[in-house]
């Protein structure tokens, strides 16, 4: 979408400025340069009375107000102060040299000695010098130097602040306006998933659009909507979408654009943006990361009363719900950080409404993939529905990431369209890093490896809520030497036996080490770290304890920041029940891998060999996995339909 403030004269600075530099130089060569004498310079006092004396002189002009001497020698005697100088220059016009002298009077004296005594009888002339070209510079160079660089600075200052004005416009408001009739604008048809989000901006567009089917009915049209959700989830796209399709002027801009250097300069930005808002009214204004200046006040105490961030907000807040009127002004806000903005801001009639946008289901993934696979070619092997499954917990820019990843990939194997393969590559390279081709293994590494990787697997094969298994691999990613790739459920709500056998599925890999190595290793160490969060996140947060049951030590208002909500003695308890716990779950993994021993070392046979093994692999060594689940038959539908033609993108039909 277009800036209309963005627009700048497109140009000929380089070209002006080299064009006055050259004049100036031809200028100062004409101006300096001293057409009256092909040989100059200077001489001391003592070699001024030295040639006198031996007649090279012909003429002299003292300056009295600057006393200093202009000593024009004869051509016959040049050769004897220039030396080659004078024999290279011929002919010559009178050579000159300047000399300073002390005392008029001493040299008047001096002169009519000389001349009594016959060693000059040349012409005498006293002058007063005028200032030259050169003289003007020097001393009008300091000035022009310090003027240049306060418009250098001013213009710094102003940092491209809307009307231009250098360091007078530094109060302006940076706020970028978007008018309507862009061709390029965002809509709501760019906005995949986020279903009830969408909703609700979309009635704030009909409210400016059509305000009288509202207000008609005694309702009054919102003041504003903060759209809170974790990186990722939309809520910029969300915000452009509002001004590609609001008919009223959209005023963009950052909380950091109102946090500046100087004291009072973002409380005038705030004035200065609604000052423009209610010029323009109906319109909308968009705040992104309104955190950088909304953070609750008073949590500076060093700062006292003259925190700038603290009186940005004070003025913001008069702003959005003061004395003043702001009828037709509707206030957007995007955050990550609604924990930390401060109460006043969040309250009715300044943010009406808080609008969250999650991390995408199942269903919206599949609406995202819809939009993000518009312009790229695939082929026929691809389902969505499965890369929807494969990409749990993924934002819309990480989907994004992975159709931009995949179509890289075919373009660097030569593909004329992108494979399913394709994307199953670029899941891993998002989510495991690059593969490390030059990592070189010993056999003994690589055998622990795979019986590591293979421990997951077989209990995450036998365990009821384990995740459905797709592949396992031993080719290091990233920092990673291995890895198990699951297709989790998506639930609401977990309970705590499905926790307990994810626990025990990530510790089968130290447990088959143990068990079949006789030693382990630190390959285990990032699953004890998942285990250990889990664990302490059971036993202190979801009271799943016998011994602290029903018992939340969490705040979700940040309370307990600075200090344990708990004492000692119950900080030891929860260590020992996560620990009871935790042990718990090795054994049983440990038992389990015993009772299905033969299988996990033909796995892990199999992973040295193939590197790679898929969950067809598996259950042709275990048999059919006891536990089938909703996502397991997603993905036997997925593979019984390779072969069934899918439809191209192009006749793909807009989510």
């Amino acid at each position: 979408m277009a800036d209309n403030n963005d627009k700048k004269p497109k140009g000929g600075f380089k070209g002006i400025s080299w064009f006055y530099i050259i004049l100036f130089i031809g200028l100062g060569y004409i101006l300096l340069k001293d057409d009256n004498t092909s040989l100059s310079g200077t001489a001391t006092y003592t070699e001024f009375k030295d040639y006198v004396d031996k007649g090279y002189v012909s003429e002299l002009v003292i300056y009295s107000n600057m006393n200093s001497v202009d000593m024009y020698i004869k051509p016959d005697s040049a050769k004897y102060i220039f030396g080659d100088r004078a024999l290279q220059q011929q002919p010559l016009t009178k050579p000159m040299l300047t000399v300073g002298v002390g005392s008029l009077d001493n040299l008047q004296e001096y002169l009519d000695n000389a001349e009594a005594e016959g060693k000059f009888n040349g012409q005498v002339e006293y002058r007063k010098r005028s200032h030259t070209i050169t003289d003007i510079l020097i001393n009008i160079f300091p000035f022009v130097l310090i003027i240049a660089l306060w418009i250098f600075m001013s213009k710094r200052l102003g940092g491209g602040a809307a009307g231009g004005g250098g360091v007078f416009s530094v109060g302006k408001s940076k706020a970028r306006i978007y008018e309507k009739g862009q061709a390029d604008r965002v809509t709501f048809k760019d906005v995949a998933g986020q279903a009830e989000a969408k909703t609700e901006v979309e009635e704030i567009v009909e409210f400016l659009k059509n305000p009288k089917k509202y207000t008609d009915l005694g309702g009054k049209i919102p003041k504003g909507a903060l759209l809170v959700g974790p990186p990722g989830t939309g809520k910029t796209l969300l915000a452009k979408a509002v001004a590609g399709e609001a008919d009223v002027p959209f005023f963009s801009l950052s909380g950091s654009d109102f946090v500046e250097m100087f004291v009072g300069v973002g409380a005038s930005r705030v004035r200065d943006l609604f000052r423009q808002a209610k010029e323009k009214a109906p319109c909308i204004i968009f705040i992104d990361e309104i955190d950088a200046v909304g953070r609750a006040r008073g949590k500076n105490p060093a700062m006292g009363g003259n925190d700038e961030r603290e009186n940005t907000l004070n003025q913001l807040l008069t702003e959005m719900d003061g004395f003043g009127t702001n009828s037709g002004v509707i206030i957007l806000a995007a955050t990550n950080r609604v924990d930390i903005l401060d109460k006043a801001l969040l309250r009715a009639g300044r943010f009406d409404r808080q609008i969250h946008l999650d991390l995408p289901d199942l269903n919206e993934r599949k609406e995202v993939f819809g939009v993000h696979l518009k312009n790229i070619k695939l082929s026929k092997d691809v389902d969505i529905d499965l890369l929807a499954r494969q990409t749990p917990g993924f934002s819309g820019a990480d989907i994004a990431n992975v159709c931009n990843e995949a179509a890289l990939i075919a373009a660097r194997h030569n593909k004329k369209k992108v494979e399913k393969d394709d994307f199953l590559s670029a899941v891993d390279r998002i989510v495991g890093g690059l593969e490390k081709k030059t990592k070189v293994l010993t056999a003994d590494e690589k055998r622990t490896i795979a019986l590591h990787e293979a421990g997951h697997a077989t209990l995450s094969w036998f365990l009821e809520y384990a995740n459905p298994l797709i592949k396992v691999t031993i080719v290091p990613r990233g920092r990673a030497l291995g890895a198990a790739w699951y297709l989790p459920e998506e639930r609401q709500i977990t309970t705590k036996e499905q926790m307990l056998d994810e626990m025990c599925a990530t510790l089968g890999g130290r447990a088959a080490e143990e068990l079949f190595t006789g030693h382990i290793s630190t390959g285990a160490m990032n699953d004890l770290e998942r285990v250990t969060k889990q664990a302490y996140g059971m036993i202190a947060y979801a009271g799943m304890s016998d011994k602290l049951a029903n018992l939340c030590y969490y705040s979700s208002t940040d309370e307990y920041a600075f200090q344990k909500p708990y004492s000692d003695k119950t900080a030891q308890l929860i260590d020992e029940e996560v620990k009871a716990l935790i042990a718990q779950q090795y054994e049983r993994g440990k038992k389990l891998l015993l009772e299905h021993e033969e299988g996990h070392h033909q796995l892990a046979q199999l992973l040295i060999e193939r590197e790679v093994i898929m969950a067809e692999d598996v259950e042709r060594i275990f048999g059919k996995r006891p536990w089938a689940s909703r996502s397991e038959e997603i993905l036997e539908d997925s593979k019984s339909s390779e072969n069934k033609p899918v439809t191209e993108n192009k006749d793909r039909v807009e989510p």
